[in-house]
């Protein structure tokens, strides 16, 4: 409120008188420096007697004194000539006391009110990067903070009306305000450049909009991406000597082969889309597998200049290749953009994802034909460069799927993280896990160098054993020997959706018809604790199942055991980021279903 409002409310609305209690004492005792009237006393007298103000007698000593024996200058004693009468019972004295305030310290009251809310408004707005102190305007990871205007009727930028005179100040200044001008101008210039840049490459809301490691990812991607086009240039120049094109050839003939050498590679895309299953359980080794496989049928391109007379065969070889491992990169590609949406914005992931391999190509394609301009028809340089440009892209890829941290749950990280919880009784983070899975299964190839504080080795060497024994999707036919077997099977899983036996070391788990990926997440929590029963506690495997499933068998421990503790397990691992909601796994296509068996 703005002091000219502030004084017209003082004019037509006078201030309201408090209603105070009745003193009943000789002397009243007065503040030695009035307060401002407030509304919250409370009105305790009804009806109190009114006098005229100019019925009361005169004070010539003010009210600057207090009651005492003598009178003097203001004093207010029962002997003071100068002092003023005690008031009788029901006198309103305090209508004396207001009438002596004179009004300029009313409005000098009023001053200070404004001049304090203002001052309180200006500290509101000045204090620094306290989030707790100011209002914050968040777009994604950037923060603008907005302070009050002094009359708070709207809010502005922070530093805006400093910026403004600091450029006047420095038109003033000369040569330096005009190299300081200029260097905010680029600075500027140089932000609205990078907003643009996140804009169209980076999910609406980054970072919060998706995981942490979605930027790892995506830089490392980045930078294969344009070692990719490079080979893909250097390539395709090889090939286009190997037909013929630069020394005259037909034309028609060249593109007969070049087509024959591209239908020849399709195929391999259809034979490849049934191990779809396979890309959704390992999808980083696949993915690394698959950039090898692209590198491989560059090189083969590359090599055909050597060979013209073997053109075709090269060609739709290497067609084979790239086209192998296109499916695979687009299929695994999925996998981990599903990881990194964390807000479900699955489509702006991916669109991004695809902005960002524009730019790549862009940057690629343009440094490869400034390579192939100088390389020529010369194919020993055109390897040699090949070479260099493969391994940056290569080192590139592994970086960038070790940075992956998958969410989901395969038969690896899902004993690992078993394991770990049977062990210590907690379960592992999502980063330390997929640190220690290695790319390739059986191969220690791609995981972490250095060895986990947090793991153990146990817990590793469990997850590896367990995943090398594991059977998932046994026939029932090749497991069981007898009816006696059989039918104590079904009596111990009657609840759940999976038998689980052990034959000839393996663990052999049979799904029944209408199993969720949840029962067989269940089921090798199962096989974990039995394969931790059999390492310390000493039950072996026996060739009598059906004594195995009666009380005090290993699996009706077993079982008993992980009836109680899977809803722990599960909660817990959902606290800790992973997706408990079912196992990633490609079982053997058979189910039973189990009717009305008598002994």
């Amino acid at each position: 409120m703005s002091s000219p409002q502030s004084l017209s409310l003082l004019i037509h609305f006078p201030l309201p008188v408090p209603h105070l209690p009745r003193v009943d004492v000789a002397a009243p005792r007065f503040p030695a420096s009035p307060s401002p009237p407030t509304h919250s006393s409370p009105r305790l007298i009804t009806n109190p007697p009114r006098r005229s103000l100019a019925a009361l007698p005169p004070s010539p000593g003010g009210f600057r004194g207090c009651g005492g024996t003598s009178g003097g200058d203001g004093g207010g004693g029962r002997d003071g000539g100068g002092g003023m009468d005690p008031p009788d019972r029901g006198d309103r004295w305090w209508r004396r006391w207001l009438q002596a305030l004179h009004p300029e310290f009313l409005l000098l009251f009023l001053l200070l009110q404004y001049g304090a809310a203002s001052a309180f408004a200006e500290a509101l707005g000045g204090r620094g990067d306290d989030d707790a102190g100011g209002v914050w305007e968040v777009r994604g990871g950037s923060r603008t903070r907005l302070v009050p205007d002094p009359a708070w009727t709207s809010y502005l930028i922070a530093g805006d009306d400093g910026s403004k005179r600091e450029e006047q100040d420095e038109k003033v200044g000369g040569g330096r305000g005009d190299l300081a001008a200029l260097r905010r101008q680029l600075e500027r210039s140089w932000r609205r450049c990078t907003d643009v840049a996140v804009q169209l490459l980076l999910p609406d809301g980054y970072p919060h909009s998706v995981s942490s490691d979605y930027l790892n990812y995506s830089l490392w991607r980045g930078v294969q991406g344009v070692a990719s086009q490079i080979s893909g240039v250097l390539s395709t120049q090889a090939l286009l000597y190997a037909v013929g094109l630069g020394k005259g050839a037909i034309p028609t003939a060249a593109a007969v082969n070049w087509v024959l050498k591209d239908g020849l590679g399709y195929l391999s895309k259809i034979l490849l889309s049934k191990f779809g299953r396979h890309f959704d359980v390992n999808p980083k080794g696949w993915r690394l597998f698959a950039d090898l496989l692209e590198n491989t049928a560059y090189g083969l391109e590359i090599l055909t200049p050597v060979f013209p007379h073997l053109f075709v065969p090269i060609g739709a070889a290497a067609g084979a290749g790239r086209s192998a491992a296109a499916l695979i990169q687009s299929a695994t590609r999925s996998c981990f953009y599903a990881g990194f949406a964390v807000q479900r914005n699955f489509a702006e992931v991916i669109a991004k994802g695809e902005a960002q391999g524009m730019v790549s190509k862009f940057v690629g394609i343009g440094l490869g034909i400034a390579l192939a301009n100088h390389i020529g028809s010369s194919v020993p340089l055109a390897l040699i460069s090949f070479a260099g440009v493969t391994a940056v892209h290569m080192y590139c890829n592994l970086k960038s799927y070790q940075s992956i941290q998958l969410r989901t749950l395969n038969p690896y990280r899902a004993s690992f993280v078993f394991s770990e919880y049977l062990l210590s009784g907690q379960v592992p983070s999502v980063k330390e896990v997929n640190d220690e899975e290695p790319l390739f299964f059986n191969l220690s190839f791609g995981t972490s160098r250095k060895e986990s504080k947090v793991l153990s080795a146990e817990a590793k060497d469990a997850a590896v054993r367990i995943c090398r024994r594991l059977q998932l999707g046994s026939k029932l036919s090749e497991i069981i020997e007898s009816k006696e077997d059989a039918c104590a099977l079904f009596d111990l899983y009657k609840n759940e959706q999976y038998l689980l036996m052990n034959y000839k070391g393996k663990f052999c788990i049979v799904l029944k018809e209408g199993s969720s990926p949840e029962d067989m997440l269940k089921s090798l929590f199962h096989v974990s604790y039995l394969y931790w029963l059999e390492r310390y506690m000493g039950f072996k495997a026996s060739n009598n199942v059906a004594s195995e499933c009666r009380p005090g068998g290993r699996l009706e421990v077993s079982l008993d055991y992980a009836q109680r503790e899977f809803s722990h397990v599960k909660r817990d691992g959902s606290d800790g980021g992973w997706m408990m909601d079912g196992l990633i796994a490609r079982p053997l296509p058979v189910r039973i279903r189990i009717g009305n068996v008598t002994a």
